[in-house]
């Protein structure tokens, strides 16, 4: 009886080294090797499911001029992200994008950007990024999290601890609202202000490289993130703001910017 559990034991091992092997993707930009468990079209339809329902239940703003700055530049971002992609062969990528701006009335600094790009800003944000350049540092990092696939990763990892043995796509058809509920969780879009839990400190860094590059692809001066996350960082005060708490910032964090800078800014004369 023993032998025949540590060879089911052992089938089971093999079938989950399988699957991770097949779900093996890369990074764009960055080409770090990744474990993406779910098809990315079923986190697209979670996070329509979410996006609606926190549109829902939280007000757009009616401040025309903010709401075009937002779409203004969220648009200059996803063409410079859809060129990116097509040119270094991860064009199939667009097929799940179907971008969206949003401006929600909030006092709190935060910004997101879920699969499929989805992007919703707070108005509370907008008195720190001050600048067109400013808030294209914001949304290029939020939708390079979004490109770099952090959801899908982040979720897999979740899932593996929370259903364990159970083979991931089936539990989206088996388990769909224990599904969703991780979704939301690694979301958190059901919280208080709908804020993002942490990503690791690996993937905030790679996407603050993504979006530099981002945001100069795009015409928007990378130099301008160093001022911007400055600015975030003094007016933390004693109690740091929501984005903050998500987003860490720290010597490091603006060294590592500078450190891509050169790089970035070789796209930035590029585009201009």
């Amino acid at each position: 009886m023993k032998k025949l559990e540590n060879r089911i034991l052992v089938m089971v091992a093999i079938i989950a080294v399988m699957s991770l092997l097949q779900s093996c993707s890369t990074v764009p930009l960055t080409g770090r090797n990744q474990i993406n468990l779910l098809p990315e079209s079923n986190m697209v339809e979670m996070s329509l499911t979410s996006y609606e329902q926190f549109l829902d239940t939280n007000k757009v703003s009616s401040n025309q001029n903010q709401v075009a700055l937002v779409k203004r530049v969220g648009k200059d971002i996803s063409i410079a992200v859809e060129q990116y992609l097509k040119e270094n062969g991860y064009e199939s990528y667009l097929d799940y994008f179907k971008w969206e701006f949003n401006l929600i009335e909030s006092d709190v600094p935060n910004a997101w950007c879920m699969p499929g790009g989805k992007v919703v800003v707070y108005t509370g944000l907008l008195p720190l990024t001050k600048t067109e350049a400013g808030l294209a540092v914001v949304m290029g990092h939020e939708i390079a999290h979004a490109v770099a696939r952090h959801g899908n990763e982040r979720m897999s990892h979740s899932m593996l601890v929370q259903m364990g043995g159970i083979a991931l796509g089936e539990a989206i058809k088996e388990k769909p609202d224990e599904t969703q509920a991780i979704f939301s969780a690694a979301y958190g879009v059901g919280s208080q202000v709908g804020v993002m839990l942490p990503f690791s400190r690996q993937h905030e860094y790679e996407a603050d490289k993504m979006g530099l590059i981002f945001m100069a692809i795009a015409g928007y001066n990378p130099q301008e993130s160093v001022a911007f996350w400055q600015r975030m960082s003094e007016n933390a005060g004693q109690k740091p703001p929501e984005f903050l708490s998500t987003h860490p910032v720290d010597g490091k964090r603006i060294a590592a910017l500078q450190e891509i800078m050169p790089t970035a800014m070789e796209y930035y004369h590029k585009n201009n």
